[in-house]
Formats: structure tokens, C-alpha cells, sequence
């Protein structure tokens, strides 16, 4: 080896070696900033929902497992069900208050307050499921919705859709408008306001609360998701008619409702998780009730539910009094105007883009699975 090569060789030799301790401090350094920037925090989520509902409870371990799982732990979301921490209507409220760090519940459980917290999640005559979500992620829904949350110190996105809804169960049949005055109904969230122009009596259940009112009579009729949800809460041994189809939810979204301090509090990359596992959670509950219902609805009619459709009269009838409702509040319900005119636009574009394509498409499978072809 000649002095030359013993010297480069020497000198390969130093610098491999400074430049592995470079490397190691560098190391060394970086591990106390990176657990800095992911800091161990953990969350109590208060969800509307009992736990045998496993579809849309199934929510918020669905978002829990995510979160935990990306962050090796460090950011962990324990979920409680409706009434172990407070009462499932009561969700919103202890997420806001900080009782909880966040809430998993239907926005419309709280249009008591004001009517525009039923825009976040369906109204009567509104938008698919599908079309909510386009409205939502693509529309401006989200900032929309955010931006008349933020007063009441919630920050909330998107977190499971059921698909439009059954029109509910009933302990007789419902043919004209008459049949409905007078008879008292589970009716979710902002839809009671326009029955009661039918002469309905809405009544404001959770989920868990439902069975034993219609068992003891309490209430007539009761409305809950779908076939799949239904079949487990048993509503057919007590109310045989099973009408559809739930003209109030087209597509009612389930939401996160994060305490908005605390979210504003978590690292930036804590904050984008929670959107990318949100959205994953919005659509996973979407899927797994569109695979469950069919089967359910099947079950459900073998054993003996009779299932009727609303008559046009009566769709007709409860499409002229939400118009009415919907008037009445655009013209004195600032924040209202501002997000149903914006839902409104894409609506008419919607139903006009969803005749050519989608609808021919199914309509003919349809017809193909009626004669026996399927």
C-alpha cells in the first residue's frame, strides 16, 4: 500500500467514525423533540348511543382504535356509552362544558337550542346520504357547520351516516293524514316540528329509551335507523307496521363534537389524525349498514313485520309543511338562512344530476332483481 493510500484510508476512517457519532448525538437529540411533539394525552368521548347498537356506537371505538394505533398509544380516546357519564342528549352539552373532551351524537338532538344545529346533521326533504357527504367535504358543510358551532365552544366533524332512514313502527296503519293527528311518536330531532303541523305529537327519545315507551304504550309509533338497528332493539314485537320510507333523513351524518379548546390544544399532526380517522369513521358506518340492512330488512318481514310504504298524500302533506317550516325560519333564523340556502343550492342540482346515470342505472337493476334475473 503506498503512503498515499494509507493516507486516504486514514482519513476515510476518521470521518466514517466523526460522522457516526454525528449521526448518533444526532439521534440522541431528536428523540426527546419527537415525543415533545407527540405527547401522551388521553380523552373521555361521551357517546349518544348504548353499547348493543354496535353499529353506530361502533363509531367511536372505530375512531378510538384508529387514533390510539397511529400514535403507538400515545393518543388515546376511551369512549363511554349513552348514560354511564351523562344522558345520551345530553352528549353535546359535556363535550362543550369540558366534562368530556368530546362527543359522539346527531346534531339534531340539539335544535331545541336553535334550529340550525339540525343543518350539521338531516333535515325533512334534504340531501342523501351521498349528497351530504359531497355537501359536507366539498360544499363548505363543514366550515359552515363549524362556524355556528364555535360560539357554543364545540369544534365538530363528520363521524358515520345510516343512509336514509325507515319511516319508523307502528301499532296501526297509517293510509291518509287523519290517521296521523293525535298519535304520539318517537320522532327524532328537527322532524317533529314539521309533523306537528299533521297534527303528530313528537316525542324527544334516546336510543336506549325507546323500547319500554312503546312496550307500555307511552307512544304510538317510534322511528329509530333501519332495519339493523331495529331488528336488535326488538321494535316489531310491539308495533307490527314498518313503514319507509324516513322522508326527515335522507342521510343523517353522526358527529365528532371535540371540546373546541381542547382540540385547539393538541399538536397539529394530532389534529389532521383526528380528520383522516373522522372521515374514515364517516364512511365505515355507512358501509357496514349498507351490508347489514338487506339481510336484516329480510329477517324482519319473514318474521312477520308488515311493511307499508307512506302514501303520496301523506309524503306530499309532510313535504308542504317543512316548506312552511323552512319559511318561517329563513325569513327570522339568521345563522339557519345562511347554512339551508347554501344546502338548498346543491340540492336542486343534485336531485337534477342524480336522474340521468344513478337513477336509470339502479332503476333498471331493480326491475332485473323484481323478475328474478339477479
Amino acid at each position: 500500500m503506498t503512503d498515499k493510500s494509507k493516507l486516504d484510508r486514514r482519513r476515510f476512517l476518521t470521518h466514517a467514525t466523526l460522522g457516526g457519532a454525528s449521526a448518533a448525538a444526532a439521534t440522541t437529540l431528536a428523540a426527546p423533540a419527537i415525543a415533545q411533539e407527540s405527547p401522551t394525552i388521553n380523552w373521555r368521548l361521551t357517546s349518544s348511543f348504548p353499547k348493543s347498537l354496535d353499529t353506530i356506537y361502533g363509531g367511536a371505538e372505530v375512531l378510538a382504535k384508529m387514533v390510539s394505533d397511529a400514535t403507538e398509544g400515545k393518543f388515546v380516546i376511551q369512549p363511554f356509552a349513552a348514560g354511564e357519564i351523562v344522558p345520551g342528549l345530553q352528549a353535546a352539552d359535556a363535550a362543550a362544558e369540558g366534562t368530556v373532551d368530546c362527543a359522539h351524537t346527531v346534531a339534531y338532538y340539539y335544535w331545541g337550542k336553535d334550529p340550525t344545529w339540525a343543518l350539521g346533521a338531516a333535515v325533512p326533504f334534504a340531501l342523501s346520504a351521498r349528497a351530504h357527504n359531497a355537501w359536507m367535504y366539498h360544499g363548505g358543510g363543514i366550515d359552515l357547520f363549524n362556524e355556528f358551532l364555535s360560539g357554543e365552544n364545540l369544534f365538530a366533524l363528520p363521524g358515520g351516516n345510516t343512509g336514509v332512514q325507515m319511516g319508523g313502527w307502528y301499532r296501526k296503519e297509517i293510509n291518509s293524514i287523519d290517521d296521523l293527528k293525535g298519535l304520539k311518536v318517537r320522532l327524532g330531532g328537527f322532524a317533529g316540528a314539521v309533523a306537528e303541523k299533521l297534527g303528530v305529537v313528537p316525542q324527544q327519545l334516546a336510543g336506549g329509551d325507546v323500547y319500554p315507551a312503546l312496550e307500555k304504550g307511552t307512544i304510538d309509533g317510534a322511528e329509530w335507523v333501519g332495519p339493523y338497528d331495529d331488528q336488535k332493539l326488538g321494535f316489531a314485537k310491539v308495533a307490527p307496521y314498518y313503514y319507509y320510507p324516513g322522508w326527515w333523513e335522507g342521510g343523517p351524518t353522526v358527529h365528532f363534537m371535540f371540546n373546541k379548546e381542547r382540540y385547539e390544544e393538541l399538536p397539529s399532526h394530532y389534529q389532521s389524525l383526528l380528520h383522516t380517522a373522522c372521515q374514515a369513521t364517516d364512511a365505515d358506518m355507512l358501509q357496514e349498514y349498507d351490508y347489514k340492512n338487506p339481510t336484516a330488512l329480510k329477517e324482519l318481514v319473514a318474521g312477520g313485520a308488515e311493511l307499508r310504504p307512506f302514501t303520496p298524500e301523506v309524503m306530499e302533506a309532510f313535504y308542504q309543511a317543512a316548506n312552511e317550516v323552512y319559511a318561517e325560519l329563513d325569513d327570522n333564523n339568521e345563522s339557519w338562512n345562511k347554512i339551508w340556502s347554501s344546502i338548498k343550492a346543491f340540492r336542486n342540482d343534485w336531485y337534477l344530476y342524480n336522474q340521468t346515470a344513478e337513477y336509470t342505472y339502479d332503476t333498471f337493476m331493480m326491475i332485473q332483481q323484481r323478475g328474478g334475473k339477479l
